[in-house]
């Protein structure tokens, strides 16, 4: 089912249910400390009925100081909770600061802002609980005087830095994505049906409103390959020493301050990071190319076809993605990056192009990459294909040695 369909199922079962729908109250509580650079967690479950059992799978290095009912017991990176009673809360400590590498940062807490992952802050819960029982879950910041908040959520009152979570198709509602705490700067917008907000820290010169405006200028070409697009997403921008790049997650992506909007190699990282947000799809050891190929290639083709760039610089770039893909030494690698995203790039253009020439022009690469977001979670090479074939209604030759390589291993 189309990603886009499922948020307006879920809002029609949610109202189909109505009053009789076994609902119960998710609470998270988050209290910042920028002078310890922690931030004080409590999760609360309120209502008739509760699950039986929460599993926490938490980072010992990051969460820390469980406490709460009888209830609860602690053994190495798991925290299992039995809630007690209508409503139970349970407490622990999180450090936000965390290194990427040796230099640079994925997540810090300054004495003025932080930039996180809230899916970080509340680690993965495993729930056991009835049939039909679903939550229904706010996030609460409580922070220092001066200080705001962003976060891909609708925001029930942004004096008081309150969320409404949505996660639809799951009962158990936990927050994801990217946010920012502080003294911050923010613009926003509706472009193409989706409420855009791009956040900084307010002390550093990272020009928002470019990056608005480049939003509204590419999103509505990528909204009609990806019409299941979120319909939230936020942009979270910061300098040194947070990590030199651009990273995506849930309904939002990070991307460093010193990001141009367009690169001088004429990608752009800002759209690659859209397109990864409008597929939420991600690969396996043997698929992720697929996964950073599509990102790639229409990190190229959106700036074509919005017009950035010209027809010959559109085929400069892939020409040079070509030459530069020739030192991967092939696309089963892993983690792709560098030369392997590349590669994955000429693959792309192949297919598009031999699917094109097959249909007679009436499908490219577009219907692939819509079916694969449609269909969300995780890439395989052998879906790919099938996906692909299906779209060019035959065997494609620009596949023949990927297929080679699946059928020897």
């Amino acid at each position: 089912m189309p990603r886009a369909c499922r948020w307006i199922l879920f809002s029609l079962l949610l109202t189909a249910c109505g009053a009789g729908a076994k609902t119960y109250e998710l609470s998270y509580q988050v209290s910042i400390d920028p002078q310890q650079g922690k931030a004080d967690v409590s999760i609360t479950l309120a209502g008739e009925e509760l699950p039986s059992r929460l599993s926490i799978h938490f980072d010992p290095e990051r969460h820390s100081d469980f406490s709460g009912s009888e209830g609860l017991s602690v053994e190495g990176d798991t925290a299992t909770w039995h809630p007690q009673g209508a409503k139970d809360t349970l407490h622990y400590r999180f450090t936000v600061s965390h290194l990427k590498d040796t230099d640079s940062y994925d997540a810090l807490m300054t004495g003025d802002w932080a930039v996180l992952r809230s899916d970080h802050l509340i680690p993965p819960i495993a729930v056991k609980a009835g049939k039909g029982l679903r939550s229904r879950a706010t996030l609460d910041f409580d922070l220092p005087d001066g200080w705001s908040s962003a976060m891909p959520y609708e925001s029930l009152d942004p004096a008081a830095n309150r969320y409404r979570l949505s996660d639809p198709g799951r009962r158990f509602i936990r927050p994801k994505g990217w946010l920012i705490l502080g003294a911050i700067a923010s613009r926003q917008d509706e472009i193409a049906d989706v409420e855009v907000r791009v956040a900084a820290p307010r002390d550093q010169d990272v020009r928002l409103q470019d990056a608005l405006a480049f939003i509204n200028w590419t999103l509505p070409y990528l909204k009609e390959i990806f019409p299941g697009f979120p319909p939230r997403m936020l942009v979270v921008s910061a300098g040194d020493p947070m990590w030199r790049g651009g990273l995506s997650a849930p309904n939002s992506q990070f991307m460093h301050a010193d990001r141009p909007l367009v690169s001088g190699n004429r990608t752009s990282s800002l759209i690659h990071e859209m397109v990864h947000i409008g597929t939420s799809i991600h690969g396996t050891e043997r698929s992720d190319w697929i996964v950073e190929g599509i990102a790639e290639y229409y990190a190229v083709e959106i700036l074509r076809r919005s017009g950035g760039i010209s027809e010959r610089r559109f085929e400069e770039t892939l020409d040079e993605l070509a030459e530069w893909g020739e030192e991967s030494p092939g696309l089963f690698t892993g983690d792709s990056s560098g030369p392997t995203t590349a590669r994955a790039v000429g693959v792309m253009r192949a297919v598009d192009r031999e699917i094109s020439r097959s249909t007679g022009g009436k499908a490219n690469l577009d219907q692939v990459a819509t079916a694969l977001a449609n269909e969300g979670g995780k890439v395989t090479v052998a879906n790919f294909i099938a996906i692909a074939e299906r779209v060019a209604g035959g065997s494609l030759q620009s596949l023949d040695p990927i297929k080679r390589q699946l059928a020897g291993e």
